[in-house]
């Protein structure tokens, strides 16, 4: 009887430090798109009213792990059942993410034409602030649900040869601290002014310096953010359709990987721009 429970304790110690060194492996493997979703998210958690930042981002955050819970159960039957449809979802992913970084480009470098009866700025209702942070955040789940497949699925591959058991224990693993590493780092990213103000108010100069140094380079790092946001959904998008489009593996190989996905992202999302662009002038004239 005891040397069956020591037995048990020795397959739970094994099967644990397959579990590290495995979830090591995987980690690895998906540390390159957390970084984009990390981008990705700081950016499109940003732009709210301080008192607003911590709700606006929990229920991002809540989003997410919803996120989590619907694509883990799918990913695996997938996986066993139909592999050919994870690559049909990662490739539709990559398209909305590189239509999205497109669009991003679009309204920056195309001057917007507003309604001259709008030219005088009205204090938002409360209502209507309201209303423009549901949308900021079902924006943010959205863009959220498709980075969280690719992280899933990348995840997923690092460990196809194991177990059902330990396919679900790491791949798991990696997405609650997709979850909680990134909106963790996005939390202390937006809360960077409100840490300033609070280090100016107290009677030290190397705290008033710091204080400061905090809020002047919160705009500067939100900027910094939405530049290499737009840039991560590009190189992310154009990564998948060079890896699972097979006329797409031998384009461009005189230049670097990442150029190569930047280009294959910024086309396929300048193509999805257009289409959608013609779509809705012809939907607006009927």
């Amino acid at each position: 009887m005891a040397s069956g429970f020591f037995a048990l304790l020795d397959d739970i110690a094994a099967l644990m430090d397959d579990v590290a060194l495995m979830s090591k492996v995987a980690t690895k493997k998906t540390a390159g798109i957390l970084g984009d979703d990390l981008a990705v998210n700081a950016e499109k958690a940003s732009g709210f009213v301080s008192s607003r930042e911590i709700p606006v981002l929990w229920a991002i955050t809540k989003g997410s792990l919803l996120n989590k819970l619907i694509i883990l159960p799918f990913a695996f039957l997938l996986s066993a059942f139909a592999p050919l449809a994870i690559t049909i979802i990662l490739v539709l992913g990559a398209l909305y993410l590189a239509y999205e970084g497109a669009e991003k480009i679009y309204e920056y470098l195309v001057p917007h034409h507003h309604d001259e009866n709008s030219t005088e700025t009205k204090p938002l209702t409360e209502a209507e602030i309201l209303l423009l942070e549901k949308g900021k955040i079902k924006s943010a789940i959205v863009t959220d649900f498709i980075l969280s497949i690719e992280i899933v699925i990348i995840a997923l591959g690092t460990v196809l040869e194991q177990s059902i058991v330990n396919q679900i224990i790491v791949v798991t693993f990696i997405a609650i601290l997709a979850t909680v590493g990134v909106y963790g780092i996005v939390a202390l990213i937006v809360r960077m002014d409100d840490a300033g103000l609070a280090l100016r108010k107290r009677n030290n100069t190397i705290a008033q310096f710091i204080g400061s140094f905090l809020i002047q380079a919160l705009p500067k790092v939100i900027k910094i953010l939405a530049f290499v946001g737009t840039i991560a959904l590009l190189l992310v998008a154009g990564g998948i359709f060079v890896h699972k489009i097979e006329p797409l593996h031998h384009f461009l190989n005189s230049v670097p990987d990442f150029v190569k996905e930047f280009i294959v992202g910024l086309l396929a999302g300048i193509i999805a721009l257009v289409l959608v662009l013609i779509f809705k002038k012809i939907f607006k004239k009927k």
